[in-house]
């Protein structure tokens, strides 16, 4: 029985809202919730997953994910992580500066595309603009066509495995969401490294 409840602040935390909004919502109905024998209200922890299953089509709130992988990264570069790639020690400061950046529009534009926030012509705009950025940024600091295909998998594989890492702590458990979060990723993931790819290739093409 240890964690099948949930106190109103706990389902405030997990959802990502403020408690009073927790308390309106079941006033209203809107979200199931139990009373206990001293009056205190009490939600069942399964009650909630379908809940935010059926409100966010299987997958965690948006605004919460970013929050998590944005924290997970910041984490990770700060443990130097990024000082072991030879592709980095490379770049000046400006240059890291700016990879940061794209790591981050990396990162929005991936959970859009996961939340189904934008129509599917423009995430395939989106992943495009994004793999001509970071050709362009690979471009621009005399990085090798793989050394770039680095700079992105390096990027790409921490923001996924921090989206992996989110589902597991959120107890997300429909097998839906998990396959929706793999599939979506490596369909726009893959369309930015295809189009990282083209770009050097037309500019190699053009020198030549």
């Amino acid at each position: 029985m240890a964690g099948e409840w949930m106190s109103l602040s706990e389902v405030a935390k997990l959802i990502g809202v403020h408690p009073s909004t927790v308390r309106s919502w079941a006033n209203n109905g809107k979200l199931p919730t139990h009373r206990t024998q001293g009056g205190h209200r009490r939600f069942r922890r399964a009650d909630i997953d379908l809940w935010m299953r059926s409100r966010n089509g299987g997958q965690a709130p948006v605004d919460l994910m970013i929050q998590h992988a944005l924290r997970r990264t910041r984490l990770e570069l700060n443990e130097g992580r990024l000082a072991g790639e030879p592709w980095y020690l490379r770049l000046t400061n400006e240059a890291r500066d700016q990879y940061r950046l794209s790591g981050r529009s990396l990162l929005l534009g991936l959970i859009s595309h996961l939340s189904n926030t934008i129509t599917p012509e423009q995430t395939s705009a989106e992943a495009r603009s994004l793999g001509f950025e970071y050709a362009a940024r690979g471009q621009g600091c005399g990085l090798a066509i793989s050394e770039a295909v680095s700079a992105f998998l390096f990027f790409r594989n921490i923001l996924v495995d921090s989206l992996v890492d989110y589902y597991e702590e959120a107890s997300v458990a429909s097998p839906h969401a998990w396959s929706e979060l793999v599939r979506k990723s490596q369909v726009f993931t893959d369309q930015i490294l295809i189009t990282l790819l083209q770009t050097y290739e037309s500019i190699q093409k053009g020198v030549k």
